[in-house]
């Protein structure tokens, strides 16, 4: 059996950026994740740091980008993205006015 990860883990970041402050205005936000949190997990992470109801959790796990610095060349770590969308009326204070 895995490992239970706390809450206050799961979220690592908020993911402010232009699709995301967009997607805002739609009740949806982003957040860079634990890798191996699940969906159950979010939603209870967003819902206890937030104080907020969730209707929806759509996850992703971004790939690793090539990166380089002179000659020698490396790679970014994959990462795990979740979008959340929240009941009518519930808003995150975090990300409004950015």
């Amino acid at each position: 059996m895995a490992k239970a990860i706390h809450p206050y883990q799961v979220l690592l970041r908020p993911l402010i950026t232009e699709k995301g402050t967009l997607l805002a205005e739609q009740n949806k936000y982003a957040f860079q994740v634990h890798k191996r949190a699940n969906k159950l997990q979010i939603k209870e992470a967003v819902e206890k740091a937030f104080n907020v109801r969730v209707l929806k959790v759509n996850t992703m796990v971004m790939p690793g980008k090539t990166r380089r610095v002179g000659r020698s060349v490396g790679q970014t770590s994959e990462w795990k993205k979740a979008i959340v969308t929240l009941a009518e009326g519930d808003r995150i204070e975090f990300f409004e006015g950015v």
